[in-house]
């Protein structure tokens, strides 16, 4: 469909922040034209809330990225998304205040990512964190941000840094080797099941809601009766 990927570039950007506020870090990543990550940052922030993390991702994002190429940009975070797609408009109108009258939070960064968006061509998608078969990119935007959080350390594509281990918040990531390495029973009561804090897809291809219980089988998360049947 496109020839060349500089006529436009998919990206994502994300931001943690590990007790909100807590230790915090941002990182953006950016798509080759399989839409495999390709070039990434993530850097530290000090102790930041989860919502100036997400910010401040988007616009070092923005900032490393050119101008004059279009840019599709996919984030979990709704509140960032909202802010400068939905809610930054009347802000501006309202000199900086919320409907309520009340100063905007992070309005340093809402401004410079307003700047930094004038004349461009921009589209947000929203794509929801932690799925079985989630967005990559979104995915290895949250893992590198996760772990820039917790080792207070800058990574890059340009530094030659590893890429950001698997996320335990990832369904089909979680892999803890002392649960994995029991032994398989098939009596219902040994089989652990929690209750699923996402929506995902059993290995059986059937989908389960958030709420719904599951349990941990040999290829991720899914249906209790389905791990039941794989340790049979």
């Amino acid at each position: 469909m496109i020839e060349h990927m500089r006529e436009r570039l998919v990206a994502a950007c994300d931001g943690a922040s590990k007790g909100n506020p807590g230790p915090a870090a941002w990182a953006w990543v950016i798509a080759d034209e399989s839409e495999t990550p390709d070039r990434w940052e993530a850097g530290p922030l000090g102790r930041a809330t989860n919502n100036v993390a997400e910010l401040t991702a988007l616009e070092r994002l923005l900032t490393a990225t050119e101008p004059d190429v279009p840019l599709e940009i996919r984030m979990d975070s709704q509140y960032a998304m909202k802010a400068v797609t939905t809610w930054l408009p009347g802000w501006k109108r309202n000199g900086w205040k919320t409907s309520a009258g009340k100063p905007v939070a992070n309005q340093d960064l809402v401004v410079r990512i307003d700047e930094l968006l004038d004349g461009r061509s921009v589209e947000f998608r929203y794509v929801p964190a932690h799925q079985v078969d989630g967005d990559p990119l979104n995915d290895f935007a949250d893992r590198a941000a996760s772990q820039a959080a917790i080792v207070q350390e800058p990574a890059s594509s340009e530094l030659g840094s590893p890429q950001p281990p698997p996320s335990p918040d990832t369904p089909k990531n979680t892999d803890r080797p002392a649960r994995a390495k029991s032994p398989k029973r098939s009596g219902g009561s040994s089989s652990r099941t929690i209750k699923a804090k996402f929506p995902g897809r059993c290995l059986c291809g059937r989908p389960y809601a958030a709420g719904e219980p599951i349990a941990k089988n040999a290829q991720g998360w899914g249906h209790p009766e389905c791990r039941t049947e794989a340790a049979g």
